[in-house]
Formats: structure tokens, sequence, C-alpha cells
């Protein structure tokens, strides 16, 4: 079903409408937070940890483009929740001069006001109604504000012990005689250190962007939305663990130049590759528990169809 021809019309009018104050807000608001900006993309191209930064606008803007192009009747017009939160975000963003903070935690609040401006840039014009339909991608813009160093940090020590912990048990399963001394461990013939490179923090956190997006697509119930989610740590932690013991295992067995070759320093994205097919497993087995109904795109097409029909009874 579609929406009757007047109605599209009325609703692209207010389309166009709602994006002539959009715009200009996104626009009002780059003077304030260019360099803030620009530090956070250099962040993102020169640190792995923050690399999926870069991914965060782009998946945004693309989610709600494909909700834009859903048929919906307009948008509820209050205006005021987002005006609330475009002067949160300019008190928020003109506050940090006076917070005695480290360089890393200042950007952090600046980037989170940022977010919340674009957040209220879009509740501004299009309306109250605009953020349900939008609630996933508005969200995820969030994500782009970058964790304080302490907290990769800590995130990259957690993933360095539990790798080498699973990487131990990998190597018991094989039969290989290991010992294990806090992140070192040592088998017949090699001593691996699990190092802060080894906690392969950029493909876990691309890990878990990629249980979000596919939650928020392919999944209906919140439980199962967040088992999904929940679920990219420890397969990080595993697709750690069978790097380790690859790269260890053709070392010692195949060739020695496997220890410093190719897929020690850029095999990364194979082993991310593995990880993503074993979340697709893990999303199918979820899929599979969900009750019997119509499809979500289907409702997604089909709830604007309710909103419009209400809408005229009141009317009439």
């Amino acid at each position: 079903m579609s929406l009757p021809s007047s109605e599209l019309n009325s609703t692209t009018l207010h389309t166009k409408r709602n994006l002539s104050l959009f715009f200009p807000l996104v626009i009002a608001g780059l003077p304030l937070w260019w360099h803030p900006l620009l530090a956070t993309y250099q962040l993102g191209i020169t640190n792995d940890a923050y690399t999926y930064i870069l991914l965060i606008v782009p998946l945004s803007a693309v989610l709600i483009f494909f909700e834009f192009r859903n048929p919906h009747a307009p948008y509820e017009p209050k205006r005021w929740p987002g005006a609330v939160l475009l002067s949160a975000a300019l008190l928020l963003r003109l506050s940090v001069a006076g917070l005695h903070v480290s360089p890393g935690k200042s950007l952090f609040v600046i980037i989170a006001a940022l977010a919340i401006w674009w957040i209220g840039a879009v509740v501004f014009a299009f309306g109250s109604g605009a953020f349900r339909p939008f609630l996933f991608p508005l969200c995820l813009l969030l994500l782009i504000t970058p964790m304080p160093g302490e907290t990769t940090a800590w995130l990259s020590g957690i993933l360095q012990q539990q790798s080498a912990f699973a990487s131990t048990m990998l190597f018991h399963l094989m039969g290989v005689p290991v010992l294990r001394d806090g992140v070192v461990l040592t088998i017949p013939g090699l001593t691996i250190e699990v190092a802060h490179e080894c906690s392969s923090i950029r493909s876990s956190t691309m890990l878990i962007l990629v249980s979000l997006i596919l939650a928020h697509l392919f999944l209906r119930s919140g439980w199962r939305k967040a088992l999904l989610v929940l679920a990219a740590f420890p397969l990080s932690v595993l697709k750690n663990a069978i790097r380790i013991i690859t790269i260890a295992e053709l070392g010692t067995r195949v060739n020695p130049s496997y220890l410093h070759g190719s897929l020690h320093r850029q095999g990364g994205v194979v082993f991310l590759g593995l990880s993503v097919a074993m979340l697709v497993l893990v999303l199918w087995a979820l899929r599979k528990t969900e009750p019997a109904g119509a499809e979500r795109v289907r409702e997604r097409h089909e709830e604007p169809q309710v909103l419009l029909k209400k809408t005229t009874n009141l009317t009439t």
C-alpha cells in the first residue's frame, strides 16, 4: 500500500520545509564545533581505538535516509523538545572552557554536545514525532564522542587479559602444552606476549558497531537485540585467541616468518571477518526464536498507514 497522492504531496512539502530548517541549524553549529570535530577526525585516522568513529555519521545518515523513503504521515509538529536539546548542547559547549578537566575528557564533552545539537536539530526541524522512527540512528550519533584515554586503556587491558586466558584454553584443547603468566604465554619453542596491539581494540569496536546495526535491522525484541550486542565481546576475545594460536602454530610448525609476517601485522581483517560470520550465526539463532508474525519491514510500512487513518478520522 502507498499513501494517497494528495497526502504524499503534502508529506513531501512538509519534508522540504523541515529540511529548510534542519540544514541551517547543522551549518550554524559548525563554527562552534569545527576544531573539536577535526581533532576527533584525526583521532579516528591515527588511533586504532577510535577508527569506528569515522563510520558513525555515514551510518546514521544512511539509516535516516532509508527511514525517509518509507511513506509516512507528517510528524507531530511540536518543536519545543528540539529547542531544549539545542539550548542544552549550546550551554554544554560554552561551559567546557570553565571545566578543569583533561583534554581527552574535554573533547568527550564537546563532541557529546555536538551529537546533542544534531539530535536537537532533527527534533526541532521535523517535530518531536520524528524522534521515534529515527531513534536508533539519532542515538547512534552519540557514539561519535571519543572515549577518554583512560577508558580505552582499561578496555584494552581487559581484552588483553581475556585474550590471553582464551588462548590458553584453546592451546589446552589442541593438546599443546602451555604456561601462562599474566599476558605472557609459553609453548614449546615460543614465548608469546599478548601485547596492547594484540588486544585488537579496533576490530573489537568494529564488531560491536556491526552487532548494533544487525540488531536494529533484523531483530524485533529488546532482549534479543541486547543479547546480540553482548555476544560481540566474547566473540572479540575468541577472535583474538584464534588469531594468536593460528600465528603461533604456523610460526612454530610451518615457518617462523609467520610470527612477523603480513598475517601478524595486517591480518586483522581476516579474523574480523571470521568474528562477523560467527555473529551472523548468533543472529540467525536469535531470529529463529522470535515469534512468527509480520516482517519488520512490513511493520514499518504499515505503521504510517495506521497513523494516517487515525489522523484522517480525527480531522473528519
